[in-house]
């Protein structure tokens, strides 16, 4: 054995080579989750614009109902 083999000690190695592939595998996942988050967010950015343009036919009907009503009011 050479003097650098007999400073690394086996089990440190085996050690640091489980932890190394455990955070490989964990910043997978999160890479996955990251991926899935963003799709929902893409998704509901959408979905807000349309309730925000439903909000506003919503208003506009409401002011068009309120000079409907008001025209039969005076014709009473």
């Amino acid at each position: 054995m050479t003097d650098e083999m007999k400073r690394w000690p086996t089990p440190l190695v085996a050690a640091l080579l489980v932890q190394t592939i455990a955070g490989l595998v964990w910043a997978g996942g999160a890479a996955a989750r990251i991926g899935t988050l963003e799709a929902a967010v893409a998704e509901q950015r959408s979905v807000a614009e349309r309730l925000a343009r439903l909000e506003a036919q919503g208003e506009g009907v409401k002011v068009t109902l309120a000079r409907i009503e008001a025209r039969l009011e005076a014709r009473r």
